[in-house]
This record gives structure tokens, sequence and C-alpha cells, in this order.
């Protein structure tokens, strides 16, 4: 079944929690500017280009590259992802817009080079609308390559120059929001002994974990990966659990760094840390997950807000501005802007997830 017979049957039969109610974007949402499917059947590629909004700038985002249940799964994934890259982008006063794109895995042998140069064919034709970089599943080989047939990416390593890989770049962005986090909200004065979950160890998560290991923080690791786990645990004492047990793991602090939508209905009443911080996209199930959260005492401070430092990098090496120094300081900033937001919180009595939605939503225009 091709993509849009595949939506179109789904959205006669009416739309689930998964799949989106329009081909246009989300529910209760605007419509997204452009969503591109692009196909090819020599290389095999079927990837979706969701460009959210342009208000500020080119959309800028990464690909993720990934095995989807089908492809009604990829696209809800396309939107939700783009919608946070506008978000993402205006709070970090970048002078782009919110747009993603994923790449349904091909099952069996494929041609990645091949596969990932078709991809970048498809991010030309639309003539610098989408920008694309690394995400999930990706690597800088592949936006290496993708450069050959595209001038719209970024993430990749330049010699005397700063560029590459973005990830320690989200995981400093983090590492500073989980400080600012616990002296807030904890009233702990440092990271020295405080507890963190971290659900995932690639390679923001692994990043991530060495911050908090050099601050002091005791942490709980858990990863499908056996040898990151076992690697964690050797070299920075953590303490290993099961994936279905790390969001409920006696911390403080959680930090979910893996895949989307792991804060819900059925993981958030078993929670115990008061404070969530970490890389993934799209942490909430849904905008109700994040009043469950404050219903509980549990703040959480939105993934779009800690984890800008990937884009700040990609988007200042894109632009030719990328010193290393000057972009680990911009992203520092992150730290402020989670302090912002916990005041803000105090004056509006909005959860912090309904308050950082509605001040990056009013931040969604060029900007001067």
């Amino acid at each position: 079944m091709n993509a849009i017979t595949d939506i179109a049957r789904a959205l006669a039969a009416g739309a689930s929690d998964s799949i989106p109610s329009s081909l246009f974007g989300l529910p209760d949402q605007a419509p997204h500017e452009r969503v591109l499917l692009a196909a090819d059947p020599v290389t095999g590629l079927k990837a979706i280009v969701a460009v959210h909004s342009t208000a500020r700038g080119p959309a800028f985002g990464g690909c993720r590259f990934w095995s989807y249940d089908n492809e009604l799964a990829a696209l809800n994934d396309a939107l939700r992802l783009s919608q946070g890259m506008s978000l993402k982008n205006a709070l970090a006063n970048l002078p782009f817009g919110g747009g993603k794109a994923v790449i349904i895995k091909p099952a069996g042998d494929f041609d990645r080079p091949a596969l990932f140069a078709a991809f970048g064919r498809a991010v030309q034709s639309l003539d610098g609308a989408y920008i694309t970089a690394e995400d999930v599943g990706t690597t800088t080989a592949d936006m290496k390559g993708m450069s050959a047939h595209t001038s719209y990416v970024s993430g990749i390593p330049r010699d005397g120059a700063f560029g590459g890989d973005p990830s320690p770049k989200t995981a400093y962005g983090v590492f500073v929001s989980i400080d600012e986090g616990v002296k807030r909200v904890l009233g702990r004065a440092s990271l020295e002994g405080v507890r963190v979950a971290l659900q995932g160890l690639g390679a923001v998560g692994w990043h991530l974990a060495e911050f908090l290991h050099q601050a002091g923080a005791k942490l709980v690791v858990a990863d499908v990966n056996g040898e990151k786990v076992a690697r964690a645990v050797t070299e920075l004492g953590a303490q290993a659990v099961g994936v279905g047990e790390i969001l409920a793991a006696d911390v403080d602090v959680v930090a979910p760094c893996a895949l989307g939508a792991t804060l819900n209905a059925q993981s958030i009443p078993a929670l115990r840390a008061r404070l969530i911080a970490g890389a993934a996209n799209n942490q909430l199930a849904t905008a109700a997950d994040g009043d469950a959260l404050q219903a509980r005492g549990i703040t959480y401070l939105p993934d779009y807000l800690v984890n800008a430092g990937g884009i700040v990098s990609v988007a200042r090496e894109y632009r030719n501005e990328g010193e290393e120094a000057a972009v680990m300081a911009e992203v520092g900033q992150i730290r402020g802007r989670v302090a912002e937001l916990l005041e803000r919180i105090k004056i509006s009595g909005q959860t912090p997830a309904r308050e950082a939605d509605a001040w990056a939503r009013s931040l969604l225009v060029k900007p001067v």
C-alpha cells in the first residue's frame, strides 16, 4: 500500500491517537506549511519532510532514520517533530523556522550512501525551504554524503572550521537545564549526590552522563544496548536497571534521552522523581500528560527548551558563524531560559509545558 492510500483509508476510518486527523497537521494546531512525500524506488527511499513554519526563516531540523510500524506512524512523527522544532528554534532565538524529516528504514539490505544521496536530492528540490542535519539514526557521514547533492545540510565535520556532530552541544544544554532545575526546584546547591535516571545512552545520552558524572551526580541508567550500560557502570559508577524500570527509579531527576511519548498515562503514576529534563523530543504523549505531572508535584522542563543545544550548533555552522567557545556559551544560555520559565509559571499559574508553549508561539514571527 502506498503512503497516500494508506493515509486516506485511515482518515476515512477515523483517526486514532497514533495518526494525524489531517494530512496538513496535528489536531487543534495550525496546518503545516508544506509536507513532502519523497520516494525513490531505485534506492528504497521513503521520506517525509514536514515544514511546519517559516515565519522566522527557513525551516531547520534534523533527519530521523527509523523503522516505523507503518507510514502513518512516520507521518505523525514528522508532524510532531517539525512542530517541536518551530518552538525550539523560536525559544533559542534562532533565525529559522521549524521542520523535520523522517526516512523510513528499508527492510533488508540497502545502499545507505545511495539512499541518502536520493534524500539529499529531495531536500534540494525544496529550494531552501528546509535545511537538514543529524537526528536519531543518522550520522555526520550521512550528512557529508548528502552535501554532494544539496547545499541545505549541516552537521558536517570541517577541516579547520567549526562543525560536525552536534550531540555534545545538545547534551550540554540538557546538563545546564538539570543543574538549574535542581537548584530552583529541589533546593540543592549543586549536583553533588543528586540521583539522576538516564533513559537512553545514545550519542546525546552518553555525553550527558559524562557531564553529570563530572558534576558529582549519581547515575541510574538503562539502554537497549547492554554494552553501553556496562560501560556506564564501569566508567561512570552508574547503577544499571532494566529499560522498563528506569522511569520509576527512586531518583531525584529523570532524563528521558531515548524516543518520545514516554511520559504518558501509564508511566506518570509510577514516577518518583521531582524533576524531569531530558534530550528526547516530544516526551509528553499528550498535552494533558503535562497537567498530570504538575498534579503529582513533578516539574517538567519541556524538551524543546532544554535540548536546543544541537540546533544552535548546526545553525551556527550553517551560517558560518561557529566557533567552539562562542557556541558553547550560547548553548549555556539555555540555563537562563529555564530560570525564566520557572519564574513565569509562578506568575501565570500554568504548567511548565503550557507556559513554554505559549511563550514559544508568541515568538513565531520574523526576528528583528
